[in-house]
């Protein structure tokens, strides 16, 4: 895994040397995010040596690099997500080769079902701790020594100092921000009301299909973590709607102009 991920950073070493400081996934209803920044390079995922390309519909599949701020930064411009039937090592293998790029802190994004009752569709919630008891572990396997330890710690994954970043910067731009705990399970279907109830018991308010992982990677390389979700939906049960994806979709794009302005100033804050 070691060589491969090599083997990507010269690839793309090959077309750009830009150094980025601060790594950002783009989620759903961000993803024309990229295309406001001062772009210095796109380098698209087919480009790429070995790299995994994301299969959904509506994720472009590219790198953007260039300045948010004056801030170098890399925004992964579509994810890719294990239930695309990728091994867990390669859903995180972006995150890592972020980090090989220079990024030391990296924002995670991502559009999630509503789990807790007081949250409502169109909310943006602080991600202060995950649960991924659903999903492999991305460091199951042999230890890569170069990127961290073998037994990493995980009791602080999303930096408290970020964190509080965070909040500072959804109160300077007047949007309420919402706090809880992630839960990513498989997918690609959406869960049973019947496993929302379980995850509601082990104390999740949000659920989704992506970011745990690669939060996980990212400790484990020792880069600091911080993330937002976009709650595009309410859980199975939690109300009565049927789940579809046009509708999260919807709801992204409704609220993503707020999400995007509440990005640009977290890339500037942290």
């Amino acid at each position: 895994m070691y060589k491969k991920l090599e083997k990507c950073l010269k690839s793309i070493r090959e077309k750009t040397d830009f150094k980025p400081e601060k790594a950002v996934i783009l989620g759903s209803g961000l993803g024309d995010y990229a295309e406001k920044i001062q772009i210095e390079k796109i380098v698209k995922y087919t480009e790429i040596e070995g790299f995994p390309v994301s299969t959904v519909q509506g994720h472009k599949g590219q790198f953007v690099f260039g300045y948010v701020e004056d801030i170098p930064v890399v925004l992964m411009q579509g994810r890719v997500h294990y239930y695309e039937g990728y091994p867990m090592q390669d859903v995180v293998l972006p995150t890592r080769l972020m980090k090989m790029m220079g990024a030391e802190k990296i924002l995670l994004t991502n559009a999630a079902g509503g789990v807790n009752p007081s949250f409502k569709p169109g909310d943006f919630m602080l991600i202060t701790d995950h649960i991924t008891t659903a999903v492999p572990s991305p460091l199951i396997g042999p230890n890569i020594e170069e990127l961290g330890t073998r037994f990493p710690d995980m009791s602080e994954v999303y930096s408290k100092k970020l964190q509080k970043i965070i909040r500072k910067s959804a109160e300077d731009c007047g949007i309420p921000l919402q706090e809880g705990v992630y839960v990513q399970l498989t997918g690609p279907n959406y869960e049973t009301p019947a496993e929302i109830r379980m995850v509601r018991s082990w104390g999740a308010d949000a659920v989704g299909m992506s970011t745990a992982c690669e939060a996980m990677a990212a400790r484990h390389m020792g880069m600091e973590v911080c993330g937002i979700s976009c709650i595009t939906n309410m859980a199975a049960g939690v109300s009565d709607a049927k789940l579809n994806h046009a509708e999260v979709q919807e709801t992204a794009d409704r609220v993503a102009k707020d999400f995007a302005k509440l990005v640009t100033e977290v890339i500037g804050s942290i």
